[in-house]
């Protein structure tokens, strides 16, 4: 038993160190998606070692100091993603419907056929945006039937599980499909235009992860989260990012979209809304994702029920409040930050000047 304590508290110490590395393999970025798993792991390995091993000896209390840390190290990651931290984004559910915006994200899984069960929930939740990811041609032609009260659209359906469809109650203009760091990786872009008038720059994305059958590396993921981030952080529009980033909200990676953006995340302070996978409770993560600025806060953000995909949707209903969103503080980059964005987009030569910039003529 002792032996095996040590093997499992090895495991336990290499996946905690592993992620610390700025390595972009996909196994080393990877085990920054299980923190939460692992927290329980070590929780449960420290009760494990405190009833079975010798406390007489020095190496056990090395042993479970070493876990101990393994612990603090991983909650100090997850833990602001629980009611337990303070909210990052103010609640407010006093501004008026016209002030008022709602989006719902949805990565339907490209083979799934339950495209009723989304209809369903729009029909439902009545958004005012619906982002789709991975839907092709056949999701189109499916949810045609939803353009008669969302009749602003935009359109790219791919049949390489990266198609994206934007349909929309309000108003879109300048609205542009991009190809940000991957020729078959689309994104969209555009200004939705409130019932005030007030517009709102949105960008819609859905990089490729890092995996051995995709990207061996998560470069092209981490690149297109940068250079959006720094073209939204230099504005000082209202503006949303959404989609299915392929990351963790806890994410290194994301720390540095949320810091260059200057956008924040409603989800700090209320729940990890984790959103995939919906077959393996014991294997969830918040893979799908909305940022804003400091021009809203939040009235209320959801996990909703499966609609036949490996993710679940994201609601969320959003405030225009730009006076009563100002003390909102997010996360702020330092010089470290920067040169490490800087590193990944010279690898892939791109740069912010790449992201399409909706605005106001």
């Amino acid at each position: 038993m002792d032996i095996l304590i040590y093997i499992v508290t090895g495991l336990i110490v290499g996946a905690t160190l592993l992620p610390i590395s700025r390595h972009p393999h996909w196994i080393v970025r990877g085990m920054d998606f299980p923190r939460m798993q692992l927290a329980i792991c070590a929780a449960l390995l420290i009760l494990l070692q405190l009833s079975t091993l010798n406390h007489s000896e020095p190496q056990t209390w090395l042993i479970i100091i070493t876990t101990t840390l393994c612990l603090i190290w991983q909650l100090w990651w997850i833990l602001p993603y629980t009611k337990l931290w303070p909210v990052e984004v103010h609640a407010n559910q006093t501004v008026d419907a016209t002030r008022q915006l709602s989006i719902l994200t949805a990565n339907v899984l490209t083979p799934n056929r339950d495209a009723h069960k989304l209809v369903e929930l729009v029909n439902q939740y009545q958004p005012d945006v619906l982002v789709t990811l991975e839907s092709d041609q056949w999701w189109e032609n499916q949810l045609e039937c939803l353009e008669a009260d969302m009749p602003e659209t935009m359109k790219c359906p791919l049949d390489n599980l990266y198609g994206m469809h934007v349909y929309s109650r309000l108003p879109l203009h300048e609205k542009e499909i991009a190809y940000l760091v991957e020729d078959d990786i689309p994104s969209m872009h555009t200004l939705v235009e409130l019932p005030t008038g007030d517009l709102v720059r949105m960008h819609f994305l859905h990089p490729a992860p890092p995996s051995p059958t995709e990207n061996p590396e998560s470069a092209e993921r981490d690149a297109e989260l940068i250079i959006v981030a720094r073209s939204v952080g230099d504005s000082d529009q209202p503006i949303i990012v959404t989609g299915d980033l392929n990351d963790v909200a806890w994410s290194r990676t994301t720390r540095l979209f949320r810091k260059l953006s200057g956008l924040l995340d409603p989800r700090v302070g209320r729940g990890m809304f984790n959103t995939f996978h919906v077959k393996y409770p014991l294997l969830r993560w918040p893979l799908d994702h909305l940022f804003h600025s400091e021009h809203f806060t939040v009235q209320s953000i959801q996990r909703l029920p499966s609609i036949g995909s490996d993710h679940f949707p994201l609601f969320s209903r959003l405030a225009f409040t730009p006076v009563k969103g100002k003390g909102q503080d997010g996360l702020s980059a330092d010089q470290d930050d920067k040169a490490f964005a800087t590193s990944i987009t010279q690898s892939q030569n791109v740069t912010k000047e790449d992201v399409p910039t909706p605005a106001i003529k």
